[in-house]
């Protein structure tokens, strides 16, 4: 890999095939040849006919290759590296672990270099723009103040910091408060509040490896009048919330108590589809659709997740919920996004890729659209599509490029020429890879 320059500059990327991001009036992404892009310092300037760069630009000809927005993932967390779990092991006390690290400074030291690096090979894997969703502390913002000003590679961030949970709740006492009543969830948001966050994260359900009973994951664990409390202070000091939800109980509550994302998703029935409706009214409301991290519980044999027998079924539960949840929302007009969910079990920090080839294969998008929701579309669920998500004159220079088409095979994604994030370039993307995920993951390729 050669990062060629921290700081931008002007370039023409020719001789390419380019998806811009945005669709037709079919519903496609149309493939522009016979253009150059324009970019000077952070923005793209032009498209124009292909030809003689303008003077002072460094030509990159991709010589036949494929040029497209940089992907946004919208679920993330930086705080793991998404490694297998051991065989064996025993269940992971995060509460107490978190306990046990937090106060060392030397240890923490340790873990932000850490999640710097998972911020990186997010970058490397074509991320442009990254959504985190409940971390250690502030670290989160820390990293994304040093990549905005040069101190740190990595895609432009958007963080929740610190999450909102309640008592015995998902990631309770660790990457989420623990929050026992209304006015305590109101008084959490606004301590998250002054660590400068993006958004506000909420874990409203339980998920596939803290569930009691086979069959039941995503057992609603905070009351309505929480989420209620938690989003009302959310708004009031200007934040969008996201939330953890794996129940059709949760998505109600979520949705009729102020929730913006649907974070993972359930089966709806026709009542959840009415009150995305009515959120979308009152401004944008959607599902981040997350296949990568249910997919190894739900379909790996137990010898190789390692995970106890109760989070197959489960984990077959929480895929079919999400898959379900996107199908219906596309359906029926309600935005749906993509995420990773990177840091879980099997999902590293470099596939974003994965799961839009997922989202293809199981939700029966074509390869276009599901570009498309990984760019533009992501973009609108940020309330960003004015800055990045498409490649169009005055938006920010956010590129990738790729040998083979991806409208036929979205793979050749997983190997990428260059990424450009905000005008600043690396050629030879080359994320360091956990061969063994890969080879467990890859057997799920239609390839």
């Amino acid at each position: 890999m050669v990062d060629t320059q921290r700081l931008t500059g002007k370039y023409a990327f020719k001789n390419c095939h380019l998806l811009d991001g945005r669709l037709d009036e079919f519903g496609e992404m149309t493939v522009q040849n016979g253009v150059m892009v324009l970019v000077d310092g952070e923005y793209i300037v032009d498209v124009v006919p292909d030809g003689a760069a303008p003077s002072g630009y460094r030509v990159i000809d991709l010589q036949g290759g494929w040029l497209l927005p940089g992907l946004i993932n919208l679920h993330a967390h930086i705080a793991s590296s998404g490694k297998p779990p051991k065989p064996n092991a025993k269940p992971v006390d995060y509460k107490a672990l978190f306990e046990l690290l937090s106060g060392h400074k030397l240890v923490m030291k340790v873990f932000l270099a850490m999640e710097k690096s998972a911020a990186k090979n997010q970058l490397l894997g074509g991320v442009t723009t990254l959504r985190t969703v409940g971390g250690v502390m502030d670290h989160d913002g820390i990293i994304r103040d040093q990549i905005a000003c040069g101190q740190a590679l990595g895609p432009r961030m958007l963080v929740c910091n610190t999450g909102v949970s309640v008592p015995g709740g998902h990631f309770a006492g660790s990457l989420a408060t623990e929050s026992a009543s209304p006015h305590q969830a109101a008084q959490d948001v606004f301590a998250i509040a002054q660590t400068n966050p993006d958004w506000i994260k909420l874990m409203i359900t339980g998920g596939v490896m803290d569930a009691s009973e086979e069959g039941e994951p995503g057992v609603l664990r905070m009351p309505p009048e929480v989420v209620r409390a938690a989003c009302d202070a959310a708004h009031d000091l200007g934040f969008k919330v996201a939330a953890h939800v794996e129940s059709p109980e949760g998505v109600r509550v979520a949705l009729e108590n102020g929730v913006d994302t649907i974070e993972h998703g359930a089966k709806p029935d026709q009542e959840i589809l009415d009150l995305f409706r009515r959120r979308n009214q009152e401004g944008m409301c959607a599902q981040v659709c997350t296949i990568s991290p249910a997919l190894p519980y739900a379909v790996f044999p137990l010898e190789e997740s390692h995970a106890p027998a109760i989070a197959k079924k489960n984990g077959a539960v929480v895929m079919e919920g999400i898959i379900e949840c996107a199908k219906a929302c596309l359906a029926a007009g309600i935005p749906v996004g993509l995420g990773t969910d990177s840091g879980c079990p099997f999902i590293t920090q470099y596939d974003m890729w994965r799961e839009v080839y997922y989202f293809a294969k199981y939700c029966q998008v074509t390869p276009g659209f599901a570009l498309h929701s990984a760019t533009l579309g992501n973009a609108r669920i940020l309330g960003m599509e004015d800055r990045i998500g498409s490649v169009e004159p005055g938006k920010l220079a956010d590129l990738i490029a790729c040998e083979g088409n991806p409208l036929e095979d979205l793979t050749v994604l997983r190997k990428l020429r260059l990424v450009m994030c905000g005008g600043r370039l690396v050629e030879h993307p080359s994320p360091k890879k956990m061969r063994r995920v890969e080879e467990l993951l890859d057997r799920y390729l239609d390839v």
